[in-house]
């Protein structure tokens, strides 16, 4: 048994399941009265003490969280940001009786939105891939319980992380970089590209911007955008380790060096940043923390806005490694 005992400790004790030892604890919902006693027997043999989000969902109505990605990609929901979210927002919330259910939102997600207000099932609302459209048109009945993760809500500090890349490119002596930046309709875009801007504004280098979608496919087209547009490009800093992958392979079949004709970065930290050839130069990106971050935050529990640090991990595609 572990030192603090969970609610599915207390059901397993009872034997009953983790909904019906959630609703006797909670108050909410029917039960039998031999569910009951036998519950709050093994809440006082197991010395069980509801997690402080479990006693905030004991004013609430709702039994799942939703967590909503909005995105113009159909395939957003595969992707290795959204897969690493939800499983941490399942692991943060499970053990307390709620599930969690991963929605994909159009960019106009007005109607969608509403539909959720309405659904007394939800007990939470985590977001990512807001903007400031998306924020104002947020139905009242979801706004004490909606959390984003981007630029204004849990966070990582992208602008550091992307920074300290930039910089070391530049210190490396790369006097001719192109960034790959977010889609501009998403607010986290911003802050690398502010980077970005900064570091060719008190340098003096020359501007070259291209806007991506975080994806394989789209490192790889605009890699060779460019290059088309700017084939003196020394190295090309992306804020995804999936498009610099893209980056890498257009380079590879072009028969360009990595870093010897063409340096790269990614962003995410991600596994694949280490296994790939040349090893990725990257950022770290604390995914699980930022959505546990903002899940408690959703459901009303301390946890004050934070904006999670991110990190320079130099590999072999900037120079930054044997």
């Amino acid at each position: 048994m572990t030192a603090h005992p969970c609610l599915a400790d207390v059901a397993r004790r009872a034997g009953v399941s983790t909904a019906t030892a959630s609703r006797v604890l909670s108050g909410r919902g029917p039960s039998s009265a031999a569910s009951r006693d036998a519950v709050r027997r093994a809440a006082a043999d197991l010395g069980y003490v509801p997690h402080p989000v479990a006693r905030r969902l004991a004013h609430r109505s709702g039994t799942r969280i939703v967590f909503a990605v909005r995105d113009a990609r159909a395939d957003i929901l595969r992707d290795p940001f959204v897969t690493r979210a939800a499983a941490a927002i399942s692991a943060a919330t499970e053990p307390e009786g709620l599930g969690t259910a991963l929605l994909r939102l159009p960019l106009s997600a007005s109607a969608e939105l509403d539909r959720l207000a309405a659904d007394r099932s939800v007990a939470a609302l985590v977001l990512a891939g807001h903007d400031r459209t998306l924020m104002a048109g947020l139905p009242a009945a979801l706004r004490d319980r909606t959390a984003v993760i981007g630029a204004g809500g849990s966070d990582v500090d992208s602008a550091a992380g992307v920074g300290a890349l930039l910089h070391h490119l530049y210190g490396s002596g790369r006097r001719r970089i192109a960034l790959i930046a977010g889609p501009r309709w998403l607010a986290a875009s911003r802050a690398p590209l502010t980077a970005y801007t900064r570091l060719i504004r008190a340098t003096g280098l020359p501007e070259r911007v291209v806007h991506g979608d975080f994806t394989t496919v789209r490192g790889r087209s605009a890699a060779r955008e460019i290059l088309r547009r700017w084939p003196d490009t020394d190295a090309i800093a992306t804020v995804s380790d999936a498009t610099a992958l893209g980056v890498l392979q257009a380079l590879a079949a072009d028969g360009l060096r990595v870093p010897h004709d063409v340096a790269v970065t990614g962003f995410d930290d991600s596994p694949l940043a280490e296994a790939v050839h040349p090893g990725l130069s990257t950022a770290t990106h604390p995914v699980e923390l930022i959505a546990v971050s903002a899940v408690r935050a959703a459901l009303g529990a301390p946890s004050p806005g934070r904006l999670f640090p991110s990190r320079p991990v130099l590999r072999t595609s900037c120079g930054g490694a044997p």
